[in-house]
């Protein structure tokens, strides 16, 4: 971790607001990319490929959450010798293929290919945001820059995979959907080559206040030996789990149900979007109440919908259900990331976000192979049934073994008056 020791570097969102705004900008167009695939490909590989087992459906998501979860530990692990920006830039490269790839694939395996690009463009470039936001913006603002974090890269994932749909409902759902993928890689890799500045200066000047612990096992710890963290990285791996399943299997329950393709992107589309709008509170909520609170209600929120799901029938009731998930998963998402750098030393930080990072994109894969096995075994309505109970005991383990942190827990009242600036 070398830095030019007469640099200047104040930690504070104020401060640092320019380059704050270019990563939320930049985010945005890392979740389009994954937009590009939420509406469209399940109903492709039936439609278009005629691939009906659920298990091989869902192999896309499969794939893409293994590579990703790979590259986001390898993307912690390399930060502080490499510097965020590299990998950031290596991010975008390795995307430049995926919407060539969705656009002209001639078979199923074709796509899986794009998903091994597109996992490593998302472990790398989302995982250097997020780090580089979180070395900006100093110890008391981490939940609020995590929740304008995920708000671009959801809302442009949720604006994405309605435009993908309505595209492919007008057009087709090939080439036309994914032209959008086209831009988003030449905006994002010549944004972060020519605007995007390092960060590693700033992790050095924390380093210096921190009063916590360097860790002795970095993954250990993150993983399960220490209580917050151990809990938020099961909680992270489950939160993923259910929305894999969500990706994948919610467009062919839709499409069960006699929905249209735009009325499908319209559902797929809402619990994304309340899931990006409403972090922008709950990231500010997560600085100054109780995160174990927070990531208990938010999981619970979660596992009650999943369950409420199978037994929906009417437009009205899918929407609500999906704005209810999005909502929960709004509470928990900057909290996580909130919970990882208040519990760890700035030398740490970045391979702590890296291994809870690989625990939680480790769900995606392991809730599309559930899924699959379930869906294919029985019906997708018990898959999801499952996938609820398992979200409604990881909320459960957040209250058992979770404490709040004694010296940054701020009072409610602190919250509602606004007392502590922006």
């Amino acid at each position: 971790m070398k830095v030019d020791p007469k640099s200047k570097v104040k930690l504070g969102l104020r401060e640092n607001w320019k380059q704050f705004t270019l990563l939320v900008v930049i985010n945005a167009f890392v979740g389009g990319m994954v937009g590009l695939e939420r509406t469209v490909l399940p109903i492709m590989a039936e439609e278009e490929f005629a691939v009906a087992v659920k298990t091989a459906i869902l192999s896309f998501i499969i794939v893409f959450g293994i590579i990703k979860a790979i590259t986001n530990y390898y993307t912690g692990a390399l930060a502080n010798r490499f510097g965020r920006k590299k990998l950031l830039i290596a991010g975008w490269i390795f995307g430049i293929p995926v919407p060539l790839l969705l656009m002209f694939a001639p078979s199923w395996e074709w796509i899986i290919l794009a998903n091994v690009f597109l996992g490593i463009n998302q472990g790398l470039a989302w995982s250097s945001t997020v780090m580089m936001k979180i070395d900006l913006v100093g110890e008391k603002q981490r939940g609020f820059a995590m929740g304008l974090n995920e708000f671009s890269g959801y809302i442009a994932l949720a604006v994405v995979a309605f435009l993908t749909g309505w595209i492919a409902s007008e057009f087709g759902v090939r080439p036309y959907p994914f032209y959008l993928g086209i831009g988003f890689v030449a905006i994002g890799l010549f944004g972060s080559i020519y605007f995007i500045k390092d960060t590693t200066a700033y992790v050095v000047e924390e380093i210096k206040s921190s009063k916590i612990a360097v860790s002795k096992n970095i993954f250990w710890d993150t993983t399960w030996k220490d209580n917050n963290l151990g809990a938020v990285s099961q909680a992270g791996l489950i939160n993923n789990l259910n929305d894999g399943m969500v990706w994948g299997v919610l467009p062919l329950l839709l499409l069960s149900k006699q929905f249209s393709i735009r009325e499908i992107a319209i559902i797929v589309a809402i619990y994304p979007a309340v899931w990006g709008i409403v972090q922008l509170f709950t990231g500010k909520m997560a600085d100054h109440l109780c995160k174990k609170d927070m990531l208990y209600v938010g999981m619970l929120i979660q596992g009650v919908t999943l369950l409420v799901l199978p037994f929906a029938h009417t437009m009205v009731q899918f929407i609500f259900l999906s704005l209810l998930l999005g909502l929960g998963t709004a509470m928990v998402y900057p909290t996580f990331l909130a919970t990882i750098a208040e519990n760890t030393n700035p030398k740490d930080r970045a391979e702590s976000i890296g291994v809870f990072r690989l625990w939680r994109d480790l769900g995606y894969a392991i809730g599309a192979i559930l899924t699959g096995i379930i869906a294919d075994l029985i019906n997708i309505e018990t898959a999801i049934l499952f996938i609820g109970v398992v979200t409604m005991i990881s909320a459960l383990i957040i209250q058992f073994r979770m404490k709040c942190h004694p010296t940054l827990t701020r009072k409610v009242w602190e919250w509602i008056t606004f007392r502590k600036s922006l």
